[in-house]
């Protein structure tokens, strides 16, 4: 995956508020690993994936309805953003393991 800055967990952030509560961490882990997907195609290809974009977050996150980010306040965005934030770290985790 390429390298993750802040419009990136934004931007999946604001997929997994359209998604149901007890779907999101599934769907923000699905996200994480297309754009892995992504960016390993885009290394071996040159091109973009044709799904996925260019092994961005954000650009697996924006293949999905995003709502309009809410400020800090909506607490709903403030756990998918830490949603997020904790699914990153589990993925670099598990991949150092493997």
């Amino acid at each position: 995956m390429r390298p993750v800055l802040h419009g990136d967990v934004s931007s999946a952030a604001r997929a997994l508020l359209n998604a149901a509560p007890a779907d999101r961490e599934r769907l923000c882990t699905r996200m994480i690993n297309e754009a892995e997907l992504a960016d390993i195609y885009v290394g071996q290809t040159g091109r973009l994936h044709p799904l996925f974009g260019n092994g961005s977050l954000m650009a697996a996150a924006r293949t999905r309805s995003l709502v309009d980010e809410p400020s800090f306040d909506d607490f709903q965005y403030c756990q998918c953003f830490e949603m997020v934030l904790r699914c990153l770290v589990q993925f670099r985790v598990t991949r150092m393991r493997s």
